[in-house]
Formats: structure tokens, sequence, C-alpha cells
């Protein structure tokens, strides 16, 4: 299929999918593709204020009257109506055949991307707690920026035609991402480490993202990811490639699993209520403002999937942190950021 493919010059992505229309993508995936790219500017504020129709057409993700593979991926609330295997698993395993519990994030693309994040630092990866003077740090095995590169890199340049989905075991001591991938041809492993073009498998999943401002266009996810470990100093990560595998490993140092492993539960950052967690729905918070600075909080707690409750808190310590302003009455006003 993939040769061809190629004899045409098609990609996987780019096949026509009969029996879908835009009415049947998630307008809620679309509003969030819409929040992410006014804030990278990668679109013009004409284009995006385009009907969704309109918005899917410019994005290059029609094939004639139809919506493309890559928009079904992107867009529909349950690709896997059409792409078997396109979700991701996590799993966290004491040793290569004792798994102790796992978990599956399903949706379009954006939402796999953001979930799977989440449940990763609020589930899987402890934070070590040290101390410089009086201020507390929390220290991932990784940057969370490589996580979400390395991931990044997953969903967007795997090989959708293989049923299996992107599968992510965590261990005490190391973290591995593997995907059913295949380099460019006559690539190796030493290309992909060095200085290279941009040669994305899935081309229009890949342009959509840029525009989103998820991804650079430049060939330069890998060593995006090795920079960031090596600014954070942990350990590089190890990349291993055969054919239809690819496998990104980040090994924790041996100082951050002895101290996960010795420290008491007070000392380590963990749990559904970690801090990385609410640090990031704050972070949410002041993006959609920014963006939307007339919303009220309940369409922000709609478009975060948090209950109003939680926004109105996380709010009140923005503006009490003198991070987040109110202007105008509590109906009709709007919100300024402070920076």
């Amino acid at each position: 299929d993939r040769f061809l493919l190629r004899k045409l010059g098609r990609t996987w992505d780019g096949v026509p999918v009969p029996h879908v229309s835009v009415g049947d993508l998630s307008a809620a995936a679309i509003a969030r593709f819409r929040q992410l790219a006014t804030r990278s500017r990668r679109l013009s504020a004409e284009l995006l204020r385009e009907p969704d129709a309109g918005l899917v057409e410019k994005l290059n993700l029609l094939d004639g009257a139809h919506l493309k593979r890559a928009a079904v991926l992107l867009f529909h609330p349950d690709p896997e109506r059409f792409v078997t295997g396109a979700f991701v698993k996590v799993g966290f395993f004491r040793s290569e055949s004792d798994l102790l519990y796992h978990d599956e994030i399903h949706g379009d693309l954006f939402t796999q991307t953001e979930k799977t994040v989440e449940v990763l630092l609020a589930k899987y990866l402890k934070a070590a707690i040290s101390y410089e003077g009086i201020h507390r740090i929390e220290s991932l095995p990784m940057p969370e920026d490589a996580l979400r590169e390395a991931l990044l890199n997953a969903l967007i340049h795997r090989d959708y035609a293989v049923g299996a989905p992107i599968q992510i075991r965590v261990y005490a001591d190391r973290l591995r991402i593997w995907n059913p991938g295949q380099l460019p041809e006559n690539w190796t492993v030493q290309k992909l480490l060095g200085a290279h073009s941009s040669r994305p498998f899935n081309p229009d999943v890949a342009h959509t993202f840029f525009r989103a401002g998820e991804i650079e266009a430049w060939g330069r996810g890998v060593q995006r990811i090795f920079d960031a470990c090596r600014e954070a100093g942990t350990p590089a990560p190890m990349i291993d490639y055969t054919p239809g595998d690819v496998t990104l490993e980040f090994p924790f140092s041996p100082a951050y699993v002895a101290a996960v492993a010795n420290a008491a539960p007070e000392e380590m950052g963990s749990g559904k209520a970690s801090v990385k967690t609410s640090v990031k729905t704050s972070v949410k918070i002041l993006l959609l403002l920014e963006a939307n600075p007339e919303m009220s909080l309940a369409q922000v707690a709609a478009n975060l999937d948090r209950s109003l409750r939680a926004i109105e808190l996380a709010s009140a310590k923005l503006i009490k942190a003198g991070q987040l302003k109110h202007i105008g009455p509590a109906k009709g006003g709007r919100w300024e950021i402070i920076k």
C-alpha cells in the first residue's frame, strides 16, 4: 500500500474517507485548535473566523468532497471508528512482565496529547522534592517539554496503517515510548539525531499541528528533546529503530531513582492532585483568557473540562497572586492578564 501511494504521490493521511463529513467532527476539538492557532499566530485572524467547513478546507484536509484521514485523526471525537489503534496506552511496570496498573487515552489527537501528558504527570511520574533555602523544588526525571515533544513525535509521525496503539511503559528507572513508525527511506538513527530536513510521515497531520504552534517545521523535534534534557541535567534519551518500530526511552538518573525509593510520602510530589497538575490548570486558564478575554468562568470550565468550582478557586488564586484581573461588571466585563 505504501509503495502504491508513493507512486501516486500520495501519503497515508491524505487518503479520503467516505461517509464522514465536517458536521461529524468534534466542535470542541476544532475550537481547541482555534485557540492554539490564535496563540501561535501561524494563521491569520481572518482565516480563523471562517466557519468550521472553511477552516478545514483551508488546512488542506479535504480531498475533493471528502475529508482526509488526517482530518478524522485530528478532529473526530472517535477516530478509532476509522483507524484501528488510534489511541495511547500507558502502563506502570514493576518488571517487563509485571503490570501494576494502566490507562488508555482516546479521542482526537489534540485531546490525546493533553490527556496523556496530564495522566503521566498526575499518576505515573513522581517529582523528587529538594529545597534551595526555603524554596521547594520539584524535579521530574525528565523535563516536561521533552516528554511532550516526544509524545507529539510519536502521535504525528507514527504509521497509522499498523493497528497497534502507541505504548508508554513507565518503570521505576525509565520511561519508554513505543510507536509503529517508519523513518524516511535510507535514514538511520544517526541521521535522525543529527541535522536533517523535515520529512513528516503524515504531512497533513504535521501541518495542522504546526499551525497550532505545537511543533516546528524544521526537523528539530528530536534535537529539542535532547537539548531540553541536557539543559535540565537529566540523562540523554535513547532511540532504537527497526523498520516498523520506533522506541524512545528516557532513563532516570540514579540520584532520582534513589530519592524516589527512599523518600517518605510527604517528600514526594505525586498523585492526582499533584502540584504539577494544578499549575498546568492555572496556565491553561491564563492562556484561554488571554485569547478570549470576554469568556465567563463557566465557559472556561467547559473548555478545560473542569468543574466550575475548581476554575473559580484557581482563578481566585491567580487574582490574589496578581496575575489576573477582571475589569467591568460581573456580567459583560473582561479579563486582563498581568504579565
